[in-house]
């Protein structure tokens, strides 16, 4: 098979397209045939050696077709979605034409999408479903702010957290992103100039829950951004990922603010099962127009360098995917 591998670690032109041997699926695993594979932040840290020693193939989500289950429960030829299950860390990843993938980290679906298109959906949409109903248990009613939304995790909060009935704070660091994150969902759209508390404030905004995909850098102002006892789940580093220094809980956190982590390294895992993610329901969704989930920008398996030349400039302004074949 043809597979995308991390020749080394450093920029995007480590990423070279090399012959492997077909991967064998063991029990408990499935084996993919990849039709298209979603682009992650997360990949670039792997490929940069951010994250230690990882996987030679990388990519942590697919869609793709069984290409064999040897427990017989998946029929060759059904379409799938994958997910996590230590792809590209602890065991080859997505960016190949084949590759086999822990059962519990695969979802049957039915969908008319094509395979670019389903391909944008697995990876932020399970997180975001996750981070907002089980972290900050977001109902209707409620007032969220997404921080960090013009990145493709950000935009499947937006459109999960409005279509819930929430009230949703987005925030982007340029104006000429409001329109968009107000088409999918955003009531009120701030300027993220790193003080995000004083333009609550200001606003007479009140925050009930806050999703905070910037990170680190900027940890301290959304726990004092939102409501006396709301809750703030962190599930990105857009800011990068250097630690939060001397961080003092006494002095930094506002009493009875919940504080969480959110890392979807751990779906498929029997503490967060995949099958609590209504993946079906949320294909559905987006083929509906209910979602806005289309890739701002696909690209072809031997255009890899480019794609992660892009995504790591930030400039993608959504999801991308990659064709594969």
């Amino acid at each position: 098979m043809k597979a995308i591998t991390i020749s080394r670690y450093g920029a995007p032109e480590v990423l070279t397209i090399a012959e492997m041997p077909d991967p064998v699926p063991a029990e408990g695993e499935i084996l993919i045939a990849v039709k298209a594979f979603g682009l992650n932040h997360a990949e670039t840290y792997m490929r940069s050696g951010q994250w230690g020693d990882v996987a030679q193939v990388t990519g942590i989500e697919a869609a793709g077709v069984v290409a064999a289950d040897p427990s017989g429960e998946l029929a060759p030829g059904t379409p799938v979605v994958a997910i996590m299950g230590g792809l590209g860390r602890t065991r080859n990843g997505a960016y190949a034409e084949l590759v086999t993938v822990p059962a519990s980290n695969v979802a049957p679906v039915e969908t008319g999408l094509d395979w670019a298109d389903l391909a944008a959906i697995p990876e932020v949409y399970a997180t975001a479903w996750s981070t907002l109903h089980d972290n900050l248990a977001l109902t209707p009613g409620v007032t969220v702010l997404v921080r960090g939304a013009t990145s493709a995790l950000g935009q499947a909060a937006v459109n999960i957290a409005a279509d819930l009935g929430a009230t949703v704070v987005a925030t982007t660091r340029s104006q000429e992103h409001a329109a968009l994150l107000e088409k999918i969902g955003a009531t009120v759209v701030l300027i993220d100039d790193g003080n995000l508390a004083a333009q609550v404030r200001e606003r007479g905004l009140t925050v009930d829950a806050l999703l905070d995909l910037v990170g680190n850098s900027v940890l301290r102002d959304s726990v004092a951004t939102v409501r006396p006892r709301g809750r703030v789940c962190q599930a990105g580093f857009l800011g990068g990922l250097a630690p939060v220094t001397d961080f003092n809980p006494i002095a930094d956190l506002p009493s009875g603010i919940q504080l969480s982590f959110f890392g979807s390294f751990v779906l498929g895992t029997p503490d967060f099962p995949l099958a609590n993610i209504p993946l079906a329901e949320i294909v559905a969704k987006v083929a509906a127009g209910v979602y806005h989930a289309k890739p701002v920008r696909t690209f072809a398996f031997d255009e890899i360098v480019r794609a992660h030349e892009v995504m790591e400039a930030g400039t993608a302004g959504g999801k991308m995917t990659v064709t594969v074949g």
